[in-house]
């Protein structure tokens, strides 16, 4: 059984850089956690899916990976737990089948979202209401990087659970996962 503890070392020796970075959200950081760093680890990736799978809801229909960090995600978690996936691209193609999700079939189906890296939460709430008005059950987020437990809250306005597998914590201006 993978160590939690370890694994968050791990993750963030890993994924975690200093500099200057604009997030998403559109907020300045001197840190930032490279998630293309631990997902192309496959062993990394193995164990932070072996820790994740025991936080997915029981009836949970399909795994829904966001574009583009939460699909190598959901797609290690698919393979643990046998639960169909689905990839979530940013906004719906516009060529071809023109779909927003692609792989599992989502209308109807309890869907639980996996999202790498979360600060703010802005691109989950766009993307579950989509994928709710494309027919998904959409109550519950797991990521692997909580950045600001604020998102707890924006979530919760949504009708959303989030859980998160590691919690950045800073202490005296130095960061930790735990």
């Amino acid at each position: 059984m993978t160590d939690k503890l370890e694994l968050a070392k791990r993750v963030y020796d890993k994924a975690h850089i200093t500099g200057k970075f604009v997030l998403r959200s559109g907020q300045i950081s001197n840190e930032y956690f490279d998630k293309y760093l631990f997902e192309a680890d496959p062993v990394v990736l193995a164990d932070i899916a072996e820790l994740m799978k025991d936080n997915i809801p029981e009836q949970t229909d399909v795994l829904a990976g966001l574009e583009t960090g939460g699909i190598p995600v959901a797609t290690v978690l698919s393979c643990k737990t046998k639960i169909p996936a689905a990839f979530v691209r940013k906004k719906a193609k516009e060529y071809g089948t023109c779909k927003l999700a692609e792989g599992a079939d989502i209308d109807g189906k309890r869907v639980c979202v996996i999202e790498d890296v979360v600060t703010t939460g802005g691109q989950i709430i766009e993307s579950v209401k989509e994928l709710r008005q494309r027919g998904a059950l959409v109550s519950d987020v797991l990521c692997v990087i909580l950045r600001n437990t604020e998102a707890y809250g924006v979530m919760e306005k949504q009708g959303l659970k989030l859980t998160p597998l590691f919690t950045m914590v800073k202490e005296n201006g130095i960061s930790r996962l735990e």
